[in-house]
């Protein structure tokens, strides 16, 4: 396994993560217990340093369930990896999620998550969604307390607007930002890079693998089972994959040649973008995960990448990432 440094922090961490989401949440039902701590120890093993979570990943019985999965696997090892989790979006009791970064819920969320993942600090803590209730600036500096007190080591933004990343980073500077970053979504190229090597921040790319399609296993007969988040995505509608599978057969050929697979060919394309940028791919599955860590190796001459862009460039995808809802969240 290689390593990066995201942005100019001084934070070390595996060129590919782990994105433990999917084991308890947003894929269907959570995955065996026992299995997933495994994997979660055998992803260190192979060389896999930064693992990523959420205070609200997890399932109707246990809203926290993902900290706490991830806290039992890396507790043996904690002090050889590097612990990402999040804050500010939050399930009622009536099952519905809401937002709050406001100083007190910051406060109450940080010292939920140290007692769930058996820590005493937070090496990467991340405000899930822009609130807008409440000044980035004012989120800012109580993370800058917490700092302080040594609860926090780095804090990040995920999905913020470029403008709330530069008032954020003028109060507590950001060691990273993430963002959906895929073959299948490449916006954030126009706005969200430059400005994160302008001010030296690290980009971690969530769904690098396009929510699996760019595997190549997905096709318009694939039906997603209850409790997929992809049942409510637009571009996984039946016609919005048939559209895009001209992407996947890119990939695939491209694969091929290179003798790699085409999730190796996506994860390895994201990693040459820049040398800063971490992406975390999630897995359930041992032979997943190797497949996935096996993508940090993979090297690129500056014809092949030409080839890959020019290709991509001529690609026309269909479908929003997000439904209306969730989109009115992001960007702010």
């Amino acid at each position: 396994m290689k390593y990066r440094e995201l942005g100019n922090s001084g934070l070390q961490v595996s060129a590919i993560g782990l994105g433990c989401m999917g084991m308890s949440h947003g894929y269907g039902p959570a995955s065996d217990r026992k299995e997933m701590i495994s994997l979660i120890r055998q992803a260190y093993e192979q060389g896999v340093t930064l693992f990523d979570t959420a205070e609200i990943y997890g399932t109707v019985d246990n809203p926290h369930d993902n900290e706490e999965l991830v806290g039992e696997a890396l507790a043996p090892i904690r002090d050889k990896v590097v612990i990402a989790t999040k804050f500010g979006i939050y399930l009622s009791e009536q099952g519905k999620q809401y937002q709050s970064s406001r100083p007190e819920q910051i406060r109450k969320s940080i010292e939920g998550s140290l007692m769930r993942l058996r820590t005493d600090r937070i090496d990467l803590y991340y405000q899930h969604r822009v609130d807008t209730e409440v000044p980035i600036e004012e989120v800012a500096g109580t993370i800058g307390e917490l700092i302080q007190e040594g609860k926090i080591l780095h804090w990040g933004l995920s999905e913020a607007g470029i403008q709330t990343i530069r008032r954020a980073h003028l109060v507590q500077p950001l060691t990273a930002v993430q963002s959906e970053y895929s073959m299948f979504w490449r916006n954030p190229e126009t706005d969200l890079l430059p400005v994160l090597e302008e001010l030296g921040i690290g980009l971690v790319p969530f769904s690098p693998l396009g929510k699996g399609f760019l595997t190549g296993a997905i096709n318009e007969n694939t039906k997603f089972g209850q409790g997929d988040f992809r049942t409510i995505v637009p571009r996984f509608t039946p016609e919005n994959i048939a559209a895009n599978l001209q992407l996947v057969d890119f990939i695939k050929e491209v694969a091929v040649s290179k003798g790699i697979t085409p999730a190796q060919l996506a994860l390895s394309w994201l990693k040459e973008q820049k040398p800063w940028i971490v992406s975390i791919p999630g897995s359930r599955s041992l032979k997943h995960l190797t497949e996935n860590i096996a993508a940090a190796d993979v090297e690129y001459t500056q014809e092949e990448m030409e080839h890959i862009n020019d290709g991509l460039s001529r690609i026309i995808l269909s479908g929003e990432r997000y439904p209306a809802e969730l989109q009115s969240r992001v960007g702010r």
